[in-house]
């Protein structure tokens, strides 16, 4: 998910400054008209990074969302953290506009200058009690060098361009790969059998673990009773096999909701591994998605939208073809957050 925002050559100017000197910690950047720009310049008075947090918390607002550019390890190329804090009270557009555009930031700034990026929601995460608990969470994954580090950050974030989303594997998104829990694989191999049998298959995160896991599969659910089965309050990964009017098997349908009274860190985890989550389904289950489709409530899934492939033309989403089929198009259902 892309915004479209571009950065401006002052906040290119104001990153530089922050690489070239030795008395900047941080900067702050925002959007403003459509274009990244810097808020502000946080100076370097500690040599231990962590103390210089305290500063931040008088350039946060409860209510407004900011990035915060790092300079964690001065003496690394790749010495940067690129924080993206979202408070809870934030404006819904500003929230999906900050998440959208935080993979822009980072490539434009130059994606090898950083070795992690963390989002963020309450200004307590940005302390350095805070942080302490981030290290502690990102130390549970195996170490590498720091030429390993940068390296791998660099082939992880150009790995998350190419499928149009970053992934986010707790607060750090360099992570290209998805944990999943008992039975997922297994049921959404079921998909594949012979014979249409209308499951519906329903996978949701735990968290804040970040598993993906198995909610639901169930048998025989007719077209007119997916948006009733499918779980009204949380987000949810939905695989859905419908007759295909050209293959004995099934046609597969991948389709994300994303409920309005969603908590944003959930919005957050699910919006940027939606992509990620159909490439595991399937490169790991075997099975082939035809057609994806995206709606904030469950409700407005039409029974229309979930037919075969004889039924209705097919939707796209995240640059993915599908295939195409004889009959007029429908109205694709709203995205997530979009009302």
């Amino acid at each position: 998910m892309q915004s479209g925002i571009s950065a401006t050559q002052e906040l290119l100017d104001a990153f530089n400054g922050l690489v070239s000197s030795s008395d900047q910690r941080a900067v702050l950047a925002g959007i403003e008209y459509e274009r990244l720009i810097p808020v502000n310049t946080i100076p370097l008075r500690s040599t231990r990074f962590e103390d210089d947090l305290a500063q931040l918390q008088d350039h946060l607002s409860p209510t407004q969302a900011t990035y915060v550019l790092l300079k964690t390890h001065p003496d690394a190329a790749d010495g940067y953290a690129a924080v993206t804090f979202v408070p809870n009270a934030a404006p819904v557009r500003q929230k999906m506009l900050f998440a959208s555009t935080r993979l822009t930031l980072v490539r434009e700034l130059g994606l090898e200058r950083f070795r992690q990026q963390v989002f963020a929601t309450e200004k307590e995460e940005l302390t350095a009690e805070g942080w302490r608990k981030h290290e502690a969470h990102v130390g549970l994954d195996a170490p590498l060098t720091e030429e390993e580090s940068g390296l791998k950050s660099v082939k992880d974030a150009e790995a998350a361009e190419s499928i149009g989303t970053s992934v986010r594997r707790g607060h750090v998104s360099g992570k290209m790969d998805i944990k999943t829990g008992d039975g997922v694989l297994e049921a959404l191999g079921s998909l594949n059998e012979d014979g249409c049998k209308g499951t519906l298959v329903q996978l949701k995160y735990q968290l804040p673990q970040e598993v993906l896991t198995l909610d639901s599969s169930t048998d025989g659910v007719e077209p007119s009773g997916v948006a009733a089965s499918i779980d009204s309050a949380e987000p949810r990964y939905s695989f859905y096999s419908v007759p295909s009017s050209t293959s004995e098997k099934p046609e597969i349908l991948f389709i994300y909701t994303c409920p309005s009274g969603s908590k944003i860190k959930e919005r957050m985890v699910y919006a940027t591994g939606k992509s990620w989550v159909r490439i595991v389904a399937e490169r790991d289950a075997g099975i082939a998605v035809s057609r994806s489709l995206e709606a904030t409530e469950p409700s407005e899934l039409t029974a229309d939208q979930l037919g075969g492939s004889g039924g209705q033309s097919a939707a796209a989403d995240d640059g993915v073809a599908s295939k195409p089929a004889s009959s007029a198009g429908f109205a694709r259902p709203k995205r997530p957050g979009r009302r």
